[in-house]
């Protein structure tokens, strides 16, 4: 996120891809933490764990949220522009990636409780630099 922001910065304003309906997976910082220890401790070797407590974010929502925060223009912008909107990032901003983590919970009895990405963007840390 911070590399959106600084993106979103720099340029003037935030950007999402097209339509912005892809979305990302995301998890907080500390339920990634604890799922890690967890994975160390109890996970079966060869094991493919997910990750994730939002399962699909529309990127638009993230573009919302820090064009809101820094106060710019929340704008679409077509893939040929994404390279050098958000340079080595454009693949991704582009990418639908939703994930599911409800087989790595049922395995190690991991629950995210750490907010959610919208609800934690929409705090001021991530903008105070």
């Amino acid at each position: 996120m911070p590399r959106l922001i600084n993106i979103a910065k720099t340029k003037g304003f935030s950007a999402y891809v097209e339509e912005g309906t892809n979305r990302w997976p995301a998890v907080h910082r500390l339920d990634a933490a604890h799922l890690y220890r967890l994975a160390l401790e109890k996970a079966p070797a060869g094991s493919r764990l997910n990750g994730v407590a939002d399962e699909g974010v529309p990127f638009r929502d993230i573009a919302s949220v820090i064009g809101k925060h820094l106060n710019v223009p929340v704008v679409s912008i077509s893939r040929e522009e994404a390279d050098t909107h958000f340079g080595f990032l454009s693949t991704l901003a582009a990418l639908d990636i939703p994930r599911s983590s409800v087989a790595t919970q049922e395995l190690l009895g991991w629950r995210p409780v750490q907010p959610a990405l919208i609800h934690d963007l929409e705090q001021s840390h991530y903008f105070n630099n």
